[in-house]
């Protein structure tokens, strides 16, 4: 395996989650010795032939050649691939990045019928593409196509997954989780005391954070509701949005944000409420150290396709989030190719294997959970763990218990083992001279 090709709607310095997956993956494949092209929007001149980055034995070069996700990307990508001629083409699937047109997903059926690469989709999330008002179920049809046609379809959540394999129409289907995009590094002199003191904090405020843009899936709104509540309580309290407001790829999510802030300015609240603005991943991680809860109130429940979720899991921070819907939370646990980090915690060495369990989000353990929507109850889960420092040091240590397992050096061992797997397969059959195979 020398070469991998990575195609995504959007990468640093595009801000979002698909952005900065694929960078960690990029990185973590070249640490591994495979050299990585990764093709993307087309933004300036400079960005179309970047050099490339060296990373251990491998390294990463970007190409900005796709000046937009419609109809002739289908040539420019098949042009890429010959110039290129990598192993695997891997498109990064989320159809909010490509616009929400359908030809990335007719992409994989193209190259497999005019070149001889192999192909992997991953599903960052299973949102239907754009196609014409009433598209109904032909827009679930193309959003499928992917998996229809590419060698390789990963499903990074247990609901994706299980999607996906009751559809049955995926070549072969992995289960390979997201790592935080946020490194446990802060600042080298980094103080915890001091840099609250220095951003405004004042001594005895409680401060909550949220990471991750804002939209109706994240729940945002109800961290309105938890501000007023512990305001009524007569604390002091601030809530620190961590990050941009919106994201680059879903235009949809202004209307979500004008609302939130429209609510916030009528409730009195502009003062208990900071926004960082897009900020450097150590300075992500000097506030998520900082911060005495983590509240992210997922109104879809809360994901391992989430990198908020993650990033505070990896920092140790005591987190309420909502209870989970795909196999997360409690006792529910994924039972298709995962992480398997056994009791002596071999994930943080990078093993993952087939056959595994994701480790569940627990209760009391690694995280509060309470059901989405209910802000009563999230106000009354932050409650207990800022007035319990007993109860939150454990969530934190809980929470750093679950996070070893999505490191991003088995993330990206993982990604080679089935890449490999699938090399094998189709390899193709040698003939001797009398026909039979050789």
């Amino acid at each position: 395996m020398k070469r991998i090709c990575l195609v995504t709607g959007e990468y640093p310095p595009d801000e979002g989650g698909v952005a900065d997956y694929t960078r960690c993956l990029a990185d973590a494949l070249a640490a591994q010795g495979v050299f990585v092209d990764v093709l993307t929007t087309r933004r300036t001149p400079a960005t179309i032939a970047a050099p490339a980055r060296q990373l251990s034995a491998g390294g990463v070069a970007v190409h900005g050649v796709v000046p937009d996700w419609r109809w002739p990307v289908l040539m420019q990508l098949h042009r890429a691939v010959r110039t290129l001629a990598p192993d695997f083409v891997h498109i990064q699937y989320q159809t909010a990045a490509f616009g929400m047109h359908p030809a990335i997903n007719t992409v994989p059926r193209w190259l497999r019928q005019f070149t001889t690469v192999k192909t992997a989709v991953t599903y960052h999330d299973l949102n239907v593409p754009y196609l014409f008002p009433k598209a109904g179920r032909l827009r679930r049809f193309v959003n499928l196509l992917p998996a229809r046609f590419s060698h390789l379809t990963v499903a990074t959540n247990a609901a994706d997954h299980a999607v996906l394999a009751e559809w049955g129409r995926a070549w072969e289907l992995a289960l390979v989780p997201i790592g935080s995009n946020i490194p446990d590094a802060p600042p080298p002199d980094y103080d915890r005391a001091g840099f609250r003191r220095a951003n405004g904090v004042a001594d005895g405020t409680a401060v909550l954070v949220y990471f991750g843009f804002l939209n109706a899936s994240k729940g945002g709104r109800d961290l309105i509701d938890v501000v007023e509540a512990l305001r009524g309580d007569g604390r002091a309290v601030v809530l620190v949005m961590i990050g941009g407001k919106t994201g680059a790829s879903d235009p949809t999510n202004a209307a979500y944000l004008a609302q939130f802030e429209a609510d916030v300015t009528a409730r009195g609240l502009t003062d208990a409420v900071v926004w960082t603005g897009h900020i450097a991943p150590s300075h992500v991680s000097a506030w998520l150290h900082a911060a005495d809860v983590a509240v992210l109130p997922y109104a879809d429940g809360a994901s391992y396709r989430r990198g908020s979720l993650l990033a505070a899991l990896t920092h140790g921070v005591p987190t309420v989030t909502t209870r989970p819907t795909d196999g997360v939370g409690d006792d529910a646990g994924d039972t298709a190719r995962a992480i398997d980090a056994g009791s002596d915690a071999r994930a943080d060495a990078g093993s993952l294997r087939r056959g595994g369990s994701l480790p569940p989000l627990v209760d009391g353990a690694s995280a509060r959970l309470v059901r989405p929507g209910d802000t009563a109850a999230l106000v009354a889960a932050v409650r207990t763990v800022l007035d319990d420092p007993a109860l939150a040091a454990h969530l934190g240590a809980g929470a750093r218990a679950v996070a070893v397992h999505f490191g991003w050096d088995a993330i990206a061992a993982e990604h080679l083992r089935c890449y490999h797997d699938i090399l094998e397969r189709w390899k193709p059959v040698r003939r001797g001279t009398d026909g039979g195979a050789a």
